[in-house]
């Protein structure tokens, strides 16, 4: 009776490095994640949202570290303030991106995009943390231009915003994506509405782009913030006592890992900050 071969302990389309890789991922836990001081040295960044919250205070670290950051957000004079912020503590000179998601079309995200391409020529990450609530309400009674508002801040935004970026991130050498998840993506409840389904879908594009961008070697994931003390999570829980919330630098640690070469081979995961 011939003798059936072993089977490999590792599948013959893991690589070897790979494997380190997901073991050392599995290993080390990015909430306690500690950075060297030039983890993003010479990184080019864009993060949406970055005017305020979990947004401000990634863009902040990640200019500390030395990134050259994207600031967007809708508010100029907010984005002006961070800038500043930058600035006054000698980081790389950040760049300003003032752009309304809700109102904006093909046309300004091209020239948005375009004018990354001609400052910078390239994109080394791109974190999605803008984002809106919408409503808390029964779907029986939700709003419906409501949902199509937040469905396409949430969903319909990324996904074009990331196409549009994706020429700039494959002249990156180690590029990674970052998506914002939620706790009630895992634990969906009722009366979340348009924000928890754009959450699944949000979370369900990060796992469809990390097996489509696995050759070129772009990396993709999802982050869930858990309880933060931030204006959306005010108006989510305005009774809350804010006194037992996590500032928004507090979590920042998890952000800059997987916007950092230390997760290099990490793709299609969500990682939670608390």
């Amino acid at each position: 009776m011939a003798r059936r071969a072993a089977r490999p302990l590792i599948p013959a389309f893991v690589t070897l490095v790979t494997f380190v890789t997901l073991v050392t991922f599995l290993m080390l836990d990015p909430r306690t994640y500690q950075p060297p001081a030039d983890l993003l040295r010479g990184r080019v960044i864009l993060i949406t949202g970055a005017s305020d919250g979990i947004g401000r205070a990634v863009a902040r670290a990640a200019a500390a570290h030395g990134a050259s950051v994207i600031l967007h957000g809708r508010n100029v004079k907010r984005l002006e303030a961070v800038y500043d912020e930058i600035v006054a503590a000698h980081q790389p000179r950040p760049s300003i991106l003032p752009l309304d998601f809700e109102k904006a079309g093909s046309t300004e995200f091209d020239a948005a995009v375009g004018a990354i391409e001609k400052e910078f020529g390239r994109l080394d990450g791109l974190l999605h943390n803008a984002g809106m609530l919408g409503e808390r309400a029964p779907v029986e009674h939700y709003d419906v231009a409501k949902w199509m508002r937040t469905m396409h801040v949430n969903a319909n935004v990324p996904f074009v915003l990331t196409q549009s970026c994706l020429p700039l991130l494959r002249q990156s050498k180690d590029a990674s994506i970052v998506f914002t998840s939620s706790g009630v993506v895992p634990n969906p409840r009722p009366f979340w509405g348009a924000y928890l389904a754009s959450k699944w879908a949000s979370d369900g594009l990060m796992r469809m782009l990390a097996e489509e961008l696995e050759q070129p070697g772009i990396r993709v994931n999802s982050i869930d913030p858990g309880r933060v003390k931030t204006n959306m999570r005010l108006q989510a829980y305005p009774a809350e006592d804010r006194s037992v919330l996590a500032e928004p630098s507090a979590i920042v640690g998890p952000y800059l890992y997987l916007l950092g070469p230390d997760s290099k081979g990490v793709s299609g995961q969500t990682i939670g900050c608390q």
